[in-house]
């Protein structure tokens, strides 16, 4: 591989979405046949260097050579036409469509002057790539039939047939099972003796070991260097990817603990969550952490009642709870801060009044406007947690992502009788001064003897703010840490497996 041909280098790539510098002058290279790892913990910039050189996103600096060749303006169609193709962990077919209706979608195969599809010779053209690889499916499948491992194959396959020269791998076997795992693997070795190059993006540290010639350590955006894999051990991997300034962790105040207030017990849905159970207690903030994809998410939209749990109970002060959507929940004192604000939270094309005051109506069980009223719900509010807003009739997009945040943190206060917050992902997308003001909020009401879950891919922001930590690992909470001095080190051990 040392003599190999580069056939991708990114140099100083810059990417800034507001306020956050998401990639700050990373540089990366692949060469023909050699598998190169990316890793990094949620949020180290990753995914946004990947989607720069597919086209998906256009970096703000940087530059982008393909086979020694400068590209000033990459595209998605442009990232195909040069040969680069990526597997995305949640796989990008249409499920209606046969095998080889989707590896030939947007490049199909004509006949009797491109009236008709020529499927005959789909199939035929798909069947050989299919068996090439070894991937024993049939082409006229409907790919909807297919188990999540057997679409990332179809995806294998359908850059085989655009004769891609890179494979982008993302989190590929984070859904699957090992023997799954086990014949991955074995496709992505075959692609490498093929010639082309591969990027790798994985929690798993097994897998680096077991497959990279090469890996880049991202934290924070940068590139933490680049290393042979024969000559790095898993001690230098996790520090690379942890190791942080301490003026990062925000000082939380003191707060006393009562006694346990809410009960999760045995929570489980078939095939995402696996009898999770742990109980918080009055003024105490529990943390949960753990990768993308190992049901965090889904283990508090359970709590809060978007997703319907097999078997499983919620209590709080001792009563069981039956809850069947998002407003039996409120209607418990439950309040819920999703991670998408944008998709699950903000009324888009509506003022910072009626999103601020939409759960009060709600709470009230109250279907009749007093618009005096809303005003000065959200007069109290803005003035409260310093929301900058031009005038009560903004629309809530054209805040800033911290501000945006706030309104919708500001909405549950309204609920003096709440007991319970669930916080997923408080502070992603805001600003640092916006951040210290979500952390005092939380703060206070933990002082008030609220509970508190906060889910959280940000390590400071999950040691700095948990009482306790529980960490999910494969739709499990496999271990419930008191925080008294936990190193970051040690949570990413126990998040990968290690």
């Amino acid at each position: 591989m040392k003599n190999s041909k580069t056939i991708v280098e990114l140099k100083d790539i810059v990417k800034i979405y507001g306020e956050h510098v998401v990639l700050k002058k990373v540089s990366f290279e692949l060469k023909e046949g050699e598998i190169h790892c990316l890793i990094g913990e949620n949020g180290a910039g990753k995914s946004t260097l990947i989607k720069i050189l597919s086209g998906a996103v256009s970096p703000d600096s940087g530059e982008i050579y393909i086979s020694g060749k400068l590209i000033k303006n990459m595209t998605p169609r442009l990232a195909v036409k040069l040969g680069i193709s990526t597997v995305y962990q949640d796989t990008e077919l249409v499920d209606s469509l046969t095998v080889a209706e989707n590896i030939f979608l947007g490049e199909e195969k004509t006949k009797n002057s491109g009236f008709l599809v020529d499927r005959n010779h789909q199939n035929e053209q798909s069947r050989n790539i299919l068996e090439a690889l070894g991937i024993e499916i049939s082409p006229d499948t409907l790919v909807g039939e297919l188990s999540t491992a057997q679409k990332q194959m179809v995806q294998i396959a359908k850059a085989l047939h655009r004769n891609a020269k890179v494979i982008i791998f993302d989190e590929p076997t984070s859904s699957l099972g090992l023997e799954e795992t086990k014949n991955l693997m074995n496709l992505v070795r075959n692609l490498k003796e093929k010639g082309i190059g591969i990027i790798y993006i994985s929690h798993y540290l097994s897998e680096i070991f077991e497959l990279g010639d090469r890996v880049t350590i991202l934290k924070d955006g940068e590139n933490m260097g680049t290393y042979e894999v024969k000559a790095v051990d898993i001690s230098t991997i996790t520090n690379k990817m942890v190791g942080r300034d301490t003026s990062l962790f925000f000082k939380k105040r003191k707060v006393n603990i009562g006694e346990e207030q809410v009960e999760i017990k045995n929570l489980s849905k078939e095939g995402i969550i696996h009898d999770v159970s742990f109980s918080v207690r009055k003024g105490e903030i529990f943390g949960i952490g753990g990768l993308v994809g190992s049901g965090r998410t889904e283990l508090v939209s359970m709590i809060f009642g978007i997703m319907k749990p097999d078997k499983g109970e919620v209590r709080i002060k001792g009563k069981k709870l039956k809850i069947n959507s998002p407003i039996d929940a409120i209607r418990n004192g439950i309040c819920f801060v999703p991670e998408d604000r944008k998709k699950y939270a903000m009324l888009l094309g509506r003022n910072v009044v009626e999103n601020s005051t939409i759960i009060y109506h709600e709470i009230q069980q109250n279907n009749l406007l007093n618009l005096k009223q809303e005003l000065n719900l959200c007069s109290s509010m803005v003035k409260r947690l310093s929301v900058a807003v031009s005038n009560r009739d903004q629309l809530i997009e054209e805040l800033s992502g911290g501000n945006q945040q706030k309104v919708i943190l500001g909405r549950w206060l309204f609920d003096e009788d709440a007991i319970l917050y669930i916080f997923d992902e408080p502070t992603k997308g805001v600003d640092i001064g916006a951040r210290e003001q979500i952390y005092e909020l939380m703060t206070e009401l933990a002082e008030k003897g609220k509970s508190i879950i906060m889910v959280s891919s940000d390590m400071p922001e999950l040691i700095s703010m948990s009482d306790r930590i529980g960490v999910m690992r494969n739709g499990r909470m496999i271990e419930i840490l008191e925080n008294k001095n936990i190193k970051e080190e040690e949570l990413i051990k126990l998040f990968i497996g290690v």
